[in-house]
């Protein structure tokens, strides 16, 4: 995945400016900057998260697998399917069992053999490493899980449809710090197997967990590169003024 002078716009202010980022293969890319300096107005237009919003206009161009995901005729369902997308806090379907929270999108897409649905669903949970704590009582509410449990079924429910790239925006905000261990430890797991873009204003989350890293500020990417030479050397001067906390 990649974009090609990505810029969004809300009405006639630009959220993002002319971003041109590639997303590697099988890596973690964080996004990381200040509060509404533009990252998650970007992580959204990956997945045409911003297409409900009659404000929003997209120029540019978002690539997976060389394809233009805003080109006329394309299904953003099918991108949403191929790019899935983890919130910043657990969304737990309430009404829904543990089960029934992780087949969710199969469901919507007509998929109904029960032998499927629990494959799949086994799958999908030990990929988020929940599968040994909940096996025993998958029919039991999702919202009765810790928060950090929560936030593992949703990624289990975004795996479920195997796709090919992850998006996560913030998704250990709201967590206490074991769990959010938890899903860190996770992520070096996930990535064997998908395409992760993190959004987070913890900088040392960044380092631990990404390859790549990209610095946003007022809408722009200021500078990206392997994570550990943007952390131990950056190449613009406000990039080290972020990370070392002069301002932010």
């Amino acid at each position: 995945m990649e974009t090609e002078n990505l810029t969004v716009y809300y009405g006639k202010n630009a959220g993002v400016r002319g971003v041109s980022l590639p997303v590697y293969d099988r890596k973690i890319t964080a996004l990381i900057g200040p509060s509404g300096c533009g990252k998650t107005t970007f992580l959204r237009a990956l997945n045409r998260m911003h297409d409900l919003n009659p404000i929003v206009r997209i120029e540019g161009r978002v690539l997976l697998d060389g394809e233009d995901v805003y080109a006329p005729g394309v299904d953003p369902v099918v991108i949403r399917r191929r790019v899935g997308m983890v919130f910043q806090r657990p969304t737990p379907f309430p009404t829904m069992s543990i089960f029934e929270n992780v087949v969710a999108g199969l469901r919507l897409v007509g998929i109904r053999e029960r032998d499927r649905l629990r494959e799949v669903a086994e799958r999908s949970l030990k990929a988020a490493a929940l599968w040994d704590e909940v096996k025993d009582r998958l029919n039991d509410p999702a919202v009765g899980l810790s928060g950090g449990q929560q936030q593992r079924i949703s990624i289990a429910r975004a795996l479920a449809v195997e796709p090919e790239v992850l998006l996560m925006d913030e998704p250990t905000s709201a967590l206490d710090p074991i769990s959010t261990q938890a899903i860190e430890d996770l992520l070096g797991e996930l990535k064997e197997q998908v395409t992760i873009v993190i959004v987070t204003h913890n900088m040392q989350q960044a380092a631990r967990v990404s390859d790549r890293t990209a610095f946003f500020l007022d809408g722009e990417m200021i500078e990206f590169g392997p994570t550990e030479r943007l952390f131990t050397n950056p190449a613009d001067e406000r990039t080290e003024a972020y990370i070392t906390g002069r301002f932010g």
